[in-house]
């Protein structure tokens, strides 16, 4: 689905990806993570077209993404902060997307699930960080896309909201949507993943699947390995 070869970034002398290579498949819901400077946000934005690398190639569904735009159409993303107009309610932020977007399959659950549908005149000034968390989530799902890019997407929610849009993003990996997940909470992936890609200093140190990961370390618990892993990284 998505393919990365010897992918690589720099910015100045700073190098933030080095020859990142790797393979994300439909049906998987893979975590993103690693320490803070690792490369995971700029390897994100590459998948987006909001950062062209300096060397390597990307290819989305087996076409490159260079020179397109179109591909993105197929990606939903969710953002760890969600920025939107203050003056505009929550219901025309859904309208404009959908004027941009123009697209006639519409995902509305988390819309309904969250109850944004009763709270659609509220301007988005005055909403809370979890309701923005929300709105952002129903966005991100609502164009029924084949890809979802999800950076900290739990982080804000309550404990049932929390629940419920766990529930959804099963249900999508199970009709066999590619699910990237970036997120520090690591109880929530427990539930979520079944690979894991873990970078360090803009280089990919690995890519397991969650039951190779668990051999790999002895432990039972997802969030367990995962520790482990870091741990060792940071000595």
């Amino acid at each position: 689905m998505i393919t990365f070869n010897k992918i690589s970034k720099k910015f100045g002398k700073l190098k933030v990806l080095n020859e990142i290579t790797t393979i994300c498949q439909k049906g998987e819901c893979i975590a993103l993570i690693g320490p803070n400077g690792s490369g995971k946000t700029t390897l994100i934005k590459c998948i987006l077209g909001m950062v062209i690398p300096d060397s390597g190639t990307l290819t989305f569904d087996g076409k490159s993404i260079s020179g397109d735009w179109q591909y993105r159409d197929n990606i939903g993303y969710m953002p760890q902060i969600g920025r939107y107009p203050d003056n505009m309610t929550i219901g025309q932020v859904l309208d404009m997307m959908k004027d941009i977007r123009n697209s006639k399959e519409l995902d509305e659950d988390l819309i309904r699930g969250f109850s944004i549908n009763k709270i659609l005149d509220k301007r988005m000034r005055t909403l809370s960080g979890g309701t923005i968390q929300k709105v952002s989530a129903a966005l991100a799902f609502l164009f029924d896309p084949a890809v979802l890019i999800l950076d900290e997407p739990t982080a804000g929610l309550d404990p049932i909201a929390s629940e419920l849009f766990k529930e959804k993003i099963l249900a999508e990996k199970e009709k066999g949507k590619l699910v990237l997940i970036t997120s520090h909470i690591l109880s929530d992936l427990d539930d979520l993943v079944s690979r894991v890609i873990y970078m360090q200093d803009g280089s990919l140190i690995f890519h397991k699947s969650v039951d190779e990961l668990k051999r790999d370390t002895g432990e039972e618990r997802l969030v367990k390995s995962i520790a482990q892993v870091m741990s060792m990284n940071y000595e």
